[in-house]
């Protein structure tokens, strides 16, 4: 259940540390069809992202301080969208997204068509399927779908 509370805040330089973290455990926790060579090489351009200028980032606290996940946006693109294990199917997501949409209305992202967890989350959130690409962005064999939120869909 969504808490009116948690608001998305944009992260800081300072928090790059705890995303990986959340990043790291929540790819371990989702993404067991990624290959644990694969796992380590995704590790340094996760870092290097985390680290760029190029994307915005919200973070997502729960009303402890503890850090529940965060999003990386690029324009109306939805790069990134990770939530710690303990703090899944807490309502955290859907905030994120809902936080995306009131900054951008139009909202598109990719998603790893093996993690049908997240095929199905975004789909509630009213998302629908545009395209598909047999290749991740980086030529490797995870199929990723490519998502566009409906308009005025999100619940």
């Amino acid at each position: 259940m969504d808490s009116p509370k948690l608001i998305p805040m944009r992260a800081t330089a300072s928090d790059r540390e705890v995303l990986f973290d959340v990043w790291v455990r929540s790819v371990r926790s989702t993404h067991t069809f990624v290959s644990e060579d694969d796992m380590h090489a995704f590790i340094p351009l996760v870092q290097k992202y985390l680290a760029s200028d190029g994307s915005d980032f919200w973070i997502l606290r729960s009303d402890e301080g503890a850090v529940m996940g965060f999003m990386g946006m690029s324009g109306n693109k939805m790069e990134s969208l990770f939530l710690a294990p303990e703090f899944h199917r807490r309502g955290g997501g859907r905030i994120l997204v809902r936080h995306a949409y009131s900054m951008h209305g139009e909202l598109t992202v990719d998603v790893n068509e093996q993690n049908a967890t997240a095929v199905r989350f975004y789909e509630a959130c009213g998302f629908v399927v545009e395209g598909r690409s047999e290749l991740d962005d980086m030529g490797r064999p995870y199929p990723l779908l490519h998502m566009r939120l409906k308009d005025s869909a999100l619940p």
